[in-house]
C-alpha cells in the first residue's frame, strides 16, 4: 500500500451525500425525544468527514440515518442524488463491535459478502487475498476471530466492508475500544486505505485528537437536539503531527466547542435528576 496520503478529496465538486433539513424524533413513554434537528450537510465525493460531539448529540443517530437503518422523521438524505430508503451496497458500515461470524475463519468472514453476491470463487479468493495483504492479515487467513486481538478483529471487519467495494464507508467509533497504540496504528492504516482506494468516509468519534488526525472536515454537533454547531476544514498536510502547534491550536478551539456542549449535557442531566 504505497500510495501517499491525499491532502484533499479528488472530487470536491461532486456531492456524495446530501443531508437536507433532517430531524429525528423518538417516542418514549410519556414524551418525545428530539435527537436531531434541522441537519443540513453536504459531503463531497472522496472526503473524510468526522462527526464529533458529546454523548447524546446524535452522531450515531445521523450515521444510522445515512446508512438507511433508521429513516429521518423529517428532511431528506440522498447518496449520489438518490434518496436513501434503506441500507444499500453503496454504503458499507463498520461498527465499534466487530460483528464477525465466530464460526468462520478470517478469510471466510472477509469473503462472505462476495459469496452472497455470487462472485466466482477464483475472483473472490483473489480479492480477499489482496485485502488481507493490504491490512496485514495474510498470515491469519485461517484463524478464527477468537484467536485474534481486538485490533486484528477490527482489521478483519474493515476488510470485510472493503471487500464489497462500497464507495462510501460509514464508521461508528470503530477504534473506541482499542488501546492507544493499536488505535494509532489503525488510524494510520485507515488514512492509507482512504488515500489509495479514494473512498468517501463518514467517521463518528468522541476523540478530538482522532478527528484532527484523520479528517478533511470536522462537524461539531450540539447536545440534544443534535444540530451542526461548527463545520471546520482541516488543512494540515498528512501525515499529521499531534505535537505540532497548528494541531494543538485546532485541538484547543474544538475542545472549547465540545466542552460547552458537554456542560449543557451535564446541566440537563442535573435538571432531570432534580425533577424526578
Amino acid at each position: 500500500m504505497s500510495a501517499p496520503p491525499r491532502t484533499a478529496p479528488p472530487s470536491a465538486d461532486a456531492t456524495a451525500i446530501r443531508i437536507a433539513g433532517v430531524d429525528k424524533r423518538f417516542e418514549t413513554p410519556g414524551r418525545e425525544v428530539v435527537a436531531l434537528k434541522g441537519i443540513d450537510l453536504d459531503i463531497a465525493t472522496g472526503e473524510f468527514v468526522c462527526l464529533l460531539g458529546p454523548s447524546g448529540c446524535g452522531k450515531s443517530t445521523l450515521l444510522n440515518a445515512i446508512a438507511g437503518f433508521s429513516p429521518p422523521s423529517a428532511g431528506t438524505i440522498t447518496v449520489d442524488g438518490r434518496p436513501v430508503t434503506g441500507p444499500g451496497p453503496d454504503r458499507g458500515m463498520v461498527f465499534q463491535e466487530y460483528a464477525l461470524f465466530p464460526w468462520m475463519t478470517v478469510e471466510a468472514n472477509v469473503g462472505f459478502g462476495l459469496q452472497i453476491k455470487g462472485m466466482a470463487k477464483v475472483e473472490r479468493q483473489a480479492r480477499v487475498a489482496a485485502l488481507l495483504a493490504m491490512l496485514g492479515l495474510a498470515d491469519f487467513a485461517d484463524r478464527f476471530p477468537k484467536d485474534l486481538s481486538g485490533g486484528m478483529r477490527q482489521r478483519v471487519a474493515i476488510a470485510r466492508v472493503l471487500a464489497i467495494d462500497s464507495p462510501i464507508l460509514l464508521m461508528d467509533e470503530p477504534f473506541g475500544a482499542l488501546d492507544a497504540l493499536t488505535r494509532r496504528s489503525l488510524q494510520d492504516e485507515l488514512v492509507k486505505i482512504w488515500a489509495q482506494l479514494q473512498k468517501t468516509i463518514v467517521f463518528v468519534t468522541h476523540s478530538i485528537e482522532e478527528s484532527i488526525y484523520l479528517a478533511d472536515r470536522i462537524v461539531v454537533m450540539t447536545y440534544r437536539p443534535g444540530t451542526v454547531k461548527r463545520d471546520l476544514r482541516v488543512t494540515m498536510p498528512r501525515p499529521r503531527d499531534a505535537s505540532a502547534p497548528a494541531f494543538n491550536a485546532l485541538k484547543r478551539e474544538i475542545g472549547e466547542l465540545v466542552m460547552a456542549e458537554q456542560q449543557r449535557h451535564e446541566a440537563a442531566e442535573r435538571v432531570g435528576l432534580t425533577s424526578d
